[in-house]
């Protein structure tokens, strides 16, 4: 399930970005059924189910070493929960679009905690970070945003907290020597995920429901738990052996642009200068950040 050629890792990039990029219409119209952790939960553990699945035909699902764990831990409770938890809270009083692009900010934060493992950073890279910074402020709209709406204060909370959590993770994968294969890690951490959120969400949304009787649950579980989360994932675990890093990282930089255009499309979201301003300012100082770590 490797690639073997850059024109064919070149393919699974751009189907990486279709469909990590429609995800996010995908789980707002999935929301319609299901309350916001119910739905997290469920669409981790169809994701562990085809993961293991998959492996099975290849005959390749077996116990990752001890030396592992600590890692599969990492990102089954922060990359895996911990963003399919906070970016569904804050979905549900927010677009899809500007969504996708507050959980998006991951790289600007890795940049404040590679400082705090000791790695070095540019001074570009702070300028990424500000250029994010001044992206999201722009985003929130401060002259039209309502102080008094609490569900939309945590809608951008929530999406931030889904961003930074994905930071903590990509800064531990860094320091990770991994001995299993990323794709035959996956159903573990979807596991992880699946057996943490199962816990939380009784506990947290105790009124939470699945309404299994929903057409819009369905379409957004099956699409997201069935195809975007394990064949996105092998997708870019592909791409990420076959193309320099940065060459992907500047690509996924479509992932936040399809999802808006596909909402607009999809669950009519509509363009607004604040959105696409503030975007190009996040999308822009990701790209400065990408660029700078590059170098080192």
């Amino acid at each position: 399930m490797t690639t073997s050629t850059p024109r064919a890792a070149y393919i699974q990039l751009g189907l990486n970005i279709v469909l990590f990029g429609l995800s996010w219409p995908m789980v707002k119209i999935g929301l319609q059924g299901g309350s916001p952790l119910w739905f997290a939960a469920a669409r981790a553990t169809l994701s562990a189910t085809v993961a293991f699945a998959l492996l099975a035909v290849l005959g390749r699902v077996r116990r990752p070493p001890r030396a592992d764990w600590p890692i599969i831990l990492s990102v089954g409770v922060l990359q895996l929960a911990c963003f399919f938890a906070f970016s569904n809270l804050g979905m549900q009083s927010l677009p899809a679009g500007r969504s996708s692009v507050l959980a998006y900010t991951a790289s600007l934060w890795v940049v404040p905690l590679s400082l705090l493992v000791g790695e070095r950073v540019g001074w570009r890279a702070f300028l990424g970070v500000l250029l994010g910074v001044a992206g999201i402020v722009v985003l929130a709209d401060p002259p039209r945003f309502d102080w008094h709406d609490t569900r939309v204060i945590w809608g951008h909370i929530w999406l931030l907290l889904a961003g930074f959590a994905w930071a903590i993770a990509i800064v531990h994968i860094r320091h990770h020597r991994w001995r299993t294969a990323p794709l035959d890690a996956l159903p573990w951490q979807m596991s992880v995920a699946a057996v943490l959120l199962w816990i939380v969400a009784p506990l947290l949304e105790p009124a939470g429901h699945l309404d299994v009787h929903s057409s819009a649950l369905w379409i957004g579980l099956i699409y997201i738990g069935a195809f975007a989360g394990p064949i996105a994932t092998w997708a870019a675990v592909s791409v990420n052996r076959a193309l320099p890093p940065v060459v992907g990282a500047m690509a996924m930089l479509g992932v936040p642009l399809l999802s808006i255009a596909s909402s607009i499309v999809l669950v009519n979201e509509p363009i607004t200068w604040p959105l696409a301003i503030g975007t190009a300012l996040v999308i822009a100082g990701i790209a400065v950040v990408i660029l700078d770590r590059s170098r080192g």
